[in-house]
């Protein structure tokens, strides 16, 4: 391992590509930690301190690295891209026109990408109103009464939070694109890696500070062993076989090879906890908004109790039934059966044993279905991890080890070693997975 890395660093355009990666990243961190302007930054501070629990805000502030409730810079974070990608993503499968876009390859994929970019800002301009708009009501932190802002009153001081936000969100959008272009790796993916790497120190702190060292230990060697489960389940695939029949085209014989279609246990990735953590932060947003009403509705008590506290069961229960529904849904839009045995008809390619066209469909569709069940079954027990901890031993819902994050360090990681691993491979060095 630590060969494969002096290599890497070995390689002049390597390391050049690896130096500006980290680059990026420090400035990325920096405008994680800069305060907005009109931000009152020792308030903040202290309601932070005691305000241990925003179930609301979890998964958001999860993405921004923490800077969400910070009210930094870059306290949107990635949020507003990784939720435009999917609005694109589903629109695709909905709209005619997005469809072939899609179908004319790069140039289409190019102008998808800008559509993206157009959603992107209209979300980020949304969220961040929303954000500072609670801020100013004394909301986004509840329990704390400080004010968050030096000027709650001022229109200016708003509008100005808003666009500054905006803004951050824009240009992390661009430093992502550019790792994607000049350096190595997804850029957004690495970005997001990045938030959530940042919150892990302070959480592992946490617990051990809340719990003490035999607790830390426990929690450290459970981690160990879910990171190795999730790394063996990541890596699993089932191979279906091809073979491609031999044609002639002029003189010259074609065809006869043979591949395989990969079809991974986790198809879906990680949107479906995304959507599924979505939805669940639907009921507590309504009682917050609703927390000033006197009487309290009997609808508001049932919500209050059943679907804000992580820790019920009811809760855990419709978490992880919503899970597995979105992986089946997630994965019936991403691979089209119907498209890749098309395919395979056109250019001469055939499953052995099954017949080309409807008969190909009909199997790849089973062998589908009959693998995305583990894979939704591992989503939902790995997003349970940190519900589980929380009702066990009392620690924070942002239990470093379960859940979004795991899932995302693990799959960014993996991902990223891979392509520096083929890059060194075409040099003639071995890497990093042997």
């Amino acid at each position: 391992m630590l060969g494969a890395f002096a290599n890497a660093f070995r390689t002049p355009d390597l390391r050049k590509k690896l130096l500006f990666v980290l680059g990026i990243i420090v400035v990325f961190r920096f405008g994680s930690q800069f305060p907005a302007p009109g931000v009152h930054t020792a308030n903040v501070q202290t309601c932070i301190d005691q305000v241990e629990n925003n179930s609301v805000y979890n998964l958001i502030n999860l993405f921004s690295g923490g800077a969400l409730l910070q009210l930094t810079v870059f306290a949107l974070g990635i949020m507003p891209y990784i939720t435009a990608s999917i609005i694109l993503q589903l629109l695709v499968v909905v709209i005619p026109r997005l469809e072939a876009l899609k179908k004319e390859g790069q140039a289409g994929q190019t102008k998808i990408t800008q559509y993206t970019r157009y959603l992107t800002l209209a979300l980020a301009l949304l969220q961040g109103t929303g954000i500072v708009a609670l801020a100013r009501s004394r909301q986004l932190l509840q329990g704390c009464e400080l004010p968050l802002l030096h000027n709650e009153k001022s229109i200016s001081t708003f509008l100005v939070m808003v666009l500054t936000m905006t803004a951050g969100t824009v240009v992390i959008m661009w430093l992502g694109e550019l790792i994607t272009d000049r350096g190595v790796g997804n850029g957004m993916s690495i970005l997001i890696f990045v938030q959530v790497v940042a919150t892990f120190p302070g959480a592992l702190w946490s617990v051990q500070r809340g719990q003490g060292w035999l607790t830390f230990a426990i929690v450290m060697i459970v981690g160990l062993a879910l990171v190795a489960a999730v790394i063996f389940i990541e890596q699993a695939q089932r191979r279906i076989p091809v073979q491609y029949a031999r044609r002639m085209v002029g003189r010259k014989m074609f065809g006869g090879s043979s591949t395989y279609i990969p079809l991974k246990v986790n198809q879906a990735g990680i949107i479906p906890v995304i959507f599924a953590s979505s939805l669940m932060y639907l009921p507590a947003m309504a009682v917050q908004f609703n927390a000033n009403r006197d009487p309290q509705p009997k609808w508001l008590d049932f919500i209050n109790t059943y679907l804000v506290d992580g820790s019920h069961p009811l809760y855990m229960a419709i978490y992880f039934l919503l899970i597995i529904f979105f992986t089946y849904f997630y994965v019936s839009i991403t691979f089209d059966t119907h498209e890749v045995a098309d395919n395979m008809k056109k250019y001469g390619g055939f499953i052995p044993g099954i017949r080309a066209g409807k008969p190909t469909e009909d199997y790849l569709s089973y062998v589908l279905s009959r693998i995305t069940f583990p894979g939704a079954l591992y989503l939902g027990l790995i997003s349970l991890v940190p519900l589980i901890a929380f009702a066990v031993i009392n620690a924070s819902q942002n239990f470093p080890f379960g859940g979004t994050s795991i899932l995302i360090m693990v799959g960014v990681a993996l991902d990223t070693v891979k392509q520096i691993e083929s890059q060194l491979q075409q040099r003639n060095y071995e890497g990093f997975l042997r």
